[in-house]
């Protein structure tokens, strides 16, 4: 039996976030991290006091787990801004 030791900290269960690979014990997402980190600038330590139940370990977990899954990680990123656009083209503009 083999086991993923790089990244152990790091989980995909089905029916939990979508099945999407997630920091084990937590609902936080890898690409929740990767969001944080950069494209909102984040710091691991600052991603940290935005979850206060995260570790550091936890947090560089999820970023080494996104530079071996790059393109997994990216494709997540994309579904949900496409699914946020078609939601969004759904919902009626208030008029003025």
């Amino acid at each position: 039996m083999s086991v993923d030791v790089q990244h152990s900290e790091i989980t995909k269960s089905p029916g939990v976030c979508g099945g999407r690979a997630r920091i084990a014990g937590h609902r936080i997402r890898v690409q929740d991290v990767v969001i944080e980190y950069e494209w909102q600038g984040l710091s691991p330590e600052e991603i940290c006091q935005q979850h206060p139940a995260l570790s550091l370990a936890e947090v560089h977990a999820a970023l080494a787990y996104f530079y071996a899954h790059r393109d997994e990680i990216n494709a997540e990123i994309e579904a949900d801004r496409q699914a946020e656009a078609e939601f969004r083209q759904q919902i009626p503009t208030p008029t003025r």
